[in-house]
């Protein structure tokens, strides 16, 4: 069955993140917290830049970045969908992606003058605390 989602995204224009990663950051959360599922429509590019009050072509670039990852899929006149999520990206191409995660948290923790003894310790804390998708889910019910 199709959904037909309207999308919880806010937009800080004054972040040090370009607005399109921000955009596919909150979507592959939704699908994390699985806001969002497989198959599930997603606005068109013009209806999400109207409601973040955004180029259309922010929108349309955070769009076929996530369909260059597998996340989502695109038909021409149709719309944008959440793909499937067995869809595995390749080792290369995931070793990619998580080094400029990697590189942008660097570059902040640098300008936020963390040193590594403080990162490491905040990292590790991290790591024991995730549970993919169930933190999303929590983080959520905090906020209400």
């Amino acid at each position: 069955m199709l959904r037909k989602t309207a999308l919880d995204i806010v937009i800080d224009p004054d972040a040090p993140i370009p607005i399109y990663v921000q955009i596919i950051i909150q979507i592959k959360s939704l699908i994390a917290g699985k806001v969002l599922v497989s198959g599930d429509k997603l606005p068109s590019v013009r209806k999400l830049s109207r409601q973040l009050g955004v180029n259309p072509n922010t929108v349309a670039r955070a769009y076929q970045e996530l369909e260059r990852e597998g996340i989502i899929r695109t038909t021409r006149g149709i719309g944008a969908f959440v793909g499937k999520t067995t869809k595995r990206i390749s080792l290369q191409r995931r070793s990619e992606l998580i080094n400029k995660i990697i590189d942008y948290l660097f570059t902040e923790a640098y300008h936020l003058q963390y040193s590594k003894e403080e990162l490491r310790s905040i990292l590790a804390k991290r790591l024991d605390e995730w549970n993919p998708g169930l933190n999303i889910e929590m983080a959520r019910e905090t906020d209400t």
